[in-house]
């Protein structure tokens, strides 16, 4: 089974649009994504998310350096 993006989403619906086959919408970027950026997300041809997909990495970088900011327990030192 390949891996997949663990912000990879479906969605059938948005900002009162609907379609009838549901969409590849990427969470972390809060946008639909297109179908080759779709073959990284569920890493079809071998790609990877956490190396081949620049909004991963940049999201999980943030994540990083938020959880780097609260390591001094709060207290901004």
């Amino acid at each position: 089974m390949p891996n997949r993006c663990p912000y990879l989403d479906y969605r059938r619906e948005t900002g009162g649009r609907s379609f009838e086959a549901a969409r590849p919408y990427c969470t972390a970027a809060e946008t639909f994504v297109q179908p080759m950026r779709a073959d990284i997300c569920v890493g079809r041809y071998g790609l990877d998310h956490a190396a081949d997909c620049e909004i991963y990495l940049a999201h999980e970088g943030e994540r990083d350096a938020d959880y780097a900011d609260d390591s001094d327990g709060g207290d901004g030192e």
